[in-house]
This record gives C-alpha cells, sequence and structure tokens, in this order.
C-alpha cells in the first residue's frame, strides 16, 4: 500500500511539473495579448515564435532524457513500480515534440509547404529534428497495452527508437545553438551515460546468459 502511495504521489508530481511550462507558456500568451499594459508577471519576450519553439524543445529533451533514466533506476534501486512513470513520461515528450513541430511549422513557417520542406532540405539541425520527431510519432501510437499484446518482441525492438530519438534531438540542439553550448554539450553528457549503462548492462546480460563450454579431460 505504501508503495502504491509513492507511485501515485510520483504520478502527480510527474503530471503537475510536466504540465507547468505549457502552463507557463499560457500564462506569458495571456499577459502579452491580453494585458499588455498591467504589470507582467511573465512574458514570452520580444520574439514570442522563438521562445515558443525553445520552452518545448528543451522541454521535448528533458523529459526524453528523464524516460531513458527510468529503467536504470529500476534496476539500481530495485524498486520495480519506478517503471509506471515511463509510459506518461514518453507521452509527456511526444506531446511536447508535437507543440515544438506545430510551432515551427504553424507560427514560423505558417503551413507553407514548400518552405517546410526547403527548411528540411537545407538546415541539417532541422533535418535532425525532423527525423527525430517522426521517429517518435510510432513509439506514441504503439505505447498502450494493446500494442505491447498485438507487436510482442517486436515492440521492444521498436521502443528502442527512442535512444535514436533522443540523440538526433541533442544533435538538433547542439547544431541549432551559435554560442554558448554549455547546455547542449551537458544533456549530451548525461545521454552518453544513459548509453554507456545500458551497453554495459548488455554486455553482462549476455555474459550471464552465454553457454560455458564444458573442459574434458583428455582421454588417456
Amino acid at each position: 500500500m505504501d508503495q502504491k502511495k509513492a507511485i501515485f504521489r510520483l504520478k502527480l508530481v510527474l503530471w503537475v511539473s510536466a504540465l507547468a511550462p505549457v502552463a507557463w507558456l499560457g500564462a506569458a500568451f495571456y499577459f502579452d495579448t491580453y494585458a499588455a499594459n498591467s504589470v507582467q508577471r511573465v512574458s514570452l519576450g520580444a520574439n514570442p515564435i522563438e521562445k515558443l519553439t525553445h520552452v518545448t524543445g528543451m522541454t521535448t529533451l528533458v523529459l526524453l532524457l528523464i524516460t531513458l533514466s527510468v529503467t536504470p533506476i529500476r534496476r539500481l534501486s530495485g524498486w520495480n513500480r519506478v517503471i509506471k512513470l515511463r509510459r506518461p513520461l514518453g507521452l509527456f515528450a511526444f506531446f511536447y515534440a508535437f507543440l515544438h513541430f506545430s510551432i515551427w511549422s504553424g507560427l514560423d513557417q505558417t503551413f507553407v509547404w514548400g518552405w517546410m520542406v526547403e527548411d528540411v532540405i537545407d538546415r541539417p539541425y532541422i533535418t535532425v529534428g525532423f527525423a527525430a520527431f517522426v521517429i517518435l510519432i510510432p513509439l506514441a501510437l504503439t505505447s498502450t497495452t494493446g500494442w505491447i499484446h498485438r507487436l510482442g518482441t517486436r515492440w521492444n525492438v521498436l521502443h528502442r527508437g527512442i535512444y535514436v530519438t533522443a540523440t538526433l534531438g541533442v544533435i538538433h540542439f547542439y547544431w541549432l545553438v551559435k554560442a554558448d553550448v554549455r547546455l547542449p554539450l551537458f544533456l549530451i553528457g548525461c545521454l552518453v551515460v544513459l548509453f554507456a549503462y545500458r551497453i554495459q548492462f548488455s554486455w553482462k546480460k549476455r555474459r550471464k546468459v552465454s553457454p560455458k563450454r564444458d573442459i574434458q579431460p583428455a582421454n588417456p
């Protein structure tokens, strides 16, 4: 019962924390649009589209990295119930990725498909960002229990694509930043640690299950 209460509290914290950025953006949009002459507590600044894009993109990356951290936390802590947080974390990551893409395509490119295609082809950081979003779509669509049963072992193979998405996402962010790259490098470092842990765990697992050769005594 205590573990169920702990999971409930964690899910509550997750929902509040995950929705906080979009709530902040909504409040900032309201103050900028309808209360411009009042004392503003929050604001999107001089370039609101850039601010919206940055916040949604950064939130996507953070949620992706936290999602990838759930399994190592479970294995290292032995607390199996924490795995219940992985699905909502992944779906929130997709939610912010969708907002990020929608802001770029709708507000920045105004749904002019020619401009969008040209940007995807000509700008490498947009190319990798778009690829990351496309890979994330089937992961979100197949995150239900029904799809897990339908796909079987193929579900695990498909959802390893989150590592590809996270990698492309941090590359997208690194190429986008022109001056201070400390934050992108920090996120890259976090991803490298997660990759290293997964590789080490897989290597140990293979060694554990690999059949040992029986050494037969030589015939006299």
